[in-house]
């Protein structure tokens, strides 16, 4: 076995091989660039090694350096994670040169089945069912246009050596296709250093469904079950499961028994995912390998009971895999939400800048056997920067079966608490709360057909209205109650602060009235008709950022942060601001002017943190609606800003090559 291993990679993979390593008592070597000097997977190592600069082509990226910081510390294998040099078979080769293991599959698979293209033409081979496409480098636009025009539309434009959505594109026209080739090669370039493309048929409706499988050195593989990723949105993967709701105890096994045979033919070992496109009959077609870890693999980890990092590096090591076909068994369900740096109230634009406050749910199996884990990179006070992917952490729940894993997974969501920059925690929750989601009627379009317009606000309604004004209810007669025990009191000592309360929800109130002392409130809404009042039981105190206590004896969590005249509130995917008066306070709220905000609709305003890769218009020129303005790059992936209405350009203050913040004016329109 490896005494020290070096991980080339950074983020929570890279801290989730320092966990597996640390318990098998394996000293980790960290690489870092200078944007990632504080992060936390440089301080879990034992060593660390600066590689550069911030952006991955100059640091990460680098073979090279790779190659220099496992001889500065003397590390004996290394481990690639997940994208960067994952999938890099140049890379792979060069660490055996140096004699150095791989801590994955053997460069002849990488390069069979880790290339798009090569493996579509690997498993067509080998008589696998494939997508129609075409597996050729294509060399501009006018022939990615001929070939999608003969394939068919919609078609996908993909990455050859692409990963995490990144390179990709579909299309559903002549002009949608030469775009999007345009931007799948530069996001290709810049994220994989490969800018080559390939174009398939997009095949509609579809659901992603993909096996994990693993190999030893010895001719061994089996797999472990599948992973249901048709949540998706720009076709990155955003909610997983395991196992899929649409699959049969014959339909996984024949999937199983295909993905087997795959990696058998390329003489695979190590962990790696046979992904398929299956229709809603279960019928199913190969769509690619990925000879790597994947992001999702603790929903397996969950079900199987199997460390698939600790397994990689075993069979690096070239032991025999501890287990065959038949020792795998499927226990419970496990659901995977990745909660990113991103605003899904403006159509999840990234977010960057520091974590002011970062309270993730506490992890572990409570007395009912649902379990919470949370693989994460960051910490409270980190930044979370434009270089990189944004993903902040991968919250994971498992239950003995899909309800329990959703119902715990809603609650594990309402106690994650971030603070300092923008998340997707709200639409996460929505999801959670979503009826064709629990159903199990999914496809990849789920978030295209259920959000057509974006994500919104979801308005409260029903049980979620109750608790969140519960809640406030409670949280106000508590800061009242403390506020009213300080000496000196204009109304003297002994005075007792109103039981009657308004909550007022976007625009609409809410009367209740509140009664007791912490821990048990009485909350009584006064309109119901309803004469039985709501026990609530919390020990909250003020200053926590997550309301956590029981409302007649179910367990509840809410997000609770104080504005000037109430809280900002988050439960069950339904964010925000309750203004909470007594009666009196009410009738004098209702007599204050209201701030209209500034009028922006002359202006193009930077959505994001980013860097200005293109401006396509000029100060004078006459633009229509949908016409491109401008593209700023920011976490690894390209934004075109386009024209909301008619207009003339009158300034543009941008160039290319700008780094601009957040709301930072890039032109102003006539």
């Amino acid at each position: 076995m490896f005494s020290k291993i070096l991980i080339a990679n950074r983020g929570e993979i890279a801290c989730r091989v320092i966990k597996t390593a640390r318990k098998m008592g394996i000293a980790t070597v960290a690489v870092y660039s200078d944007a990632d000097k504080d992060a936390l997977h440089v301080e879990m190592a034992d060593e660390a090694v600066h590689i550069g600069p911030p952006p991955a082509a100059e640091s990460y990226l680098i073979i090279d350096k790779i190659l220099d910081a496992c001889r500065q510390t003397g590390a004996e294998a290394v481990h690639p994670g997940y994208g960067f040099l994952s999938e890099n078979s140049k890379f792979a080769e060069a660490l055996d040169k140096a004699g150095i293991a791989f801590i994955g599959p053997p460069v002849g698979a990488i390069e069979a089945m880790g290339d798009k293209i090569e493996s579509k033409k690997a498993a067509d081979a080998a008589g696998v069912s494939t997508v129609p496409g075409y597996l050729g480098v294509i060399g501009d636009e006018t022939e990615a246009v001929k070939i999608a025009d003969e394939i068919g539309y919609p078609v996908m434009i993909k990455a050859s050596a692409g990963g995490g959505g990144k390179g990709m594109r579909v299309a559903y026209s002549a002009d949608e296709v030469a775009e999007g080739f345009t931007r799948a090669k530069s996001e290709a370039k810049s994220s994989f250093g490969d800018d080559r493309v390939f174009i398939e048929k997009f095949i509609e409706n579809p659901r992603h469904v993909e096996i994990q499988v693993i190999g030893d050195k010895h001719g061994n593989v089996v797999y472990l079950g599948e992973r249901e990723c048709s949540i998706q949105r720009r076709n990155q993967k955003v909610v997983e499961e395991a196992p899929s709701p649409l699959l049969d105890e014959k339909t996984r096994k024949a999937m199983g028994e295909q993905a087997v045979a795959l990696a058998k033919a390329v003489d695979y070992f190590s962990a790696g995912t046979v992904e398929f496109v299956a229709g809603q009959d279960k019928s199913f077609y190969f769509l690619e390998m990925n000879t790597r870890l994947q992001v999702e693999h603790p929903v397996t980890e969950m079900i199987t009971g199997i460390d698939l990092v600790e397994q990689m590096i075993r069979v690096a090591a070239g032991e025999n895999l501890p287990f065959g076909q038949g020792d795998i068994k499927l226990n419970g369900w496990a659901i995977e939400s990745r909660v990113y740096a991103e605003d899904p109230f403006r159509n999840f634009l990234p977010s960057t800048g520091r974590l002011v406050r970062y309270q993730p749910p506490m992890e572990g199996t409570d007395d009912d056997g649902l379990t919470i884990r949370n693989d994460t990179g960051v910490y409270e006070g980190g930044e979370i920067s434009m270089f990189y992917d944004p993903m902040i952490a991968k919250l994971v729940t498992h239950g003995p079966d899909r309800k329990s894993a959703i119902e715990h997974m809603s609650r594990a969501l309402d106690a994650f608490y971030i603070e300092g920059i923008q998340q997707n925690i709200p639409f996460l929750s929505a999801l959670m709360e979503h009826p064709r989601w629990i159903s199990g009627n999914l496809s990849t379009a789920f978030i295209a057909e259920e959000y057509p317009d974006g994500f919104h606000p979801r308005a409260p309604s029903g049980r979620a209205e109750r608790v969140i004004c519960a809640v406030a209810t409670c949280v106000d007669h508590l800061n009242n109650t403390r506020r009213r025990a300080i000496t000196g009191q204009l109304n003297g000592e002994g005075y007792r602060f109103p039981n009657r309360r308004i909550v007022r929800l976007d625009g609409r109130e809410v009367h209740l009235s509140v009664s007791g002392e912490m821990p048990d409130y009485s909350i009584a809404f006064l309109e119901d008709g309803d004469d039985k009042p709501v026990h609530v039981h919390s020990h909250w105190v003020p200053g926590k950022p997550v309301w956590m206590g029981t409302i007649d004896g179910e367990g509840v969590s809410v997000q609770v942060k104080p504005t000037l005249t109430g809280y900002a509130l988050a439960h069950s995917g339904v964010s925000l601001e309750a203004d909470v008066f007594t009666e009196t306070e009410a009738e004098l709220a209702a007599l204050m002017p209201i701030k209209e905000p500034p009028d922006t609709s002359k202006l193009l305003l930077c959505p994001m943190p980013g860097l200005v890769v293109s401006i396509a218009v000029a100060e004078g020129q006459e633009v229509k609606a949908g016409e491109t303005l401008a593209v700023v790059e920011a976490m690894k992936m390209e934004n075109v800003l386009r024209a909301e209405r008619d207009a003339t350009v009158s300034k543009v203050h941008a160039a290319q090559g700008d780094s601009l913040a957040v709301d930072a004016v890039i032109m102003e329109f006539e």
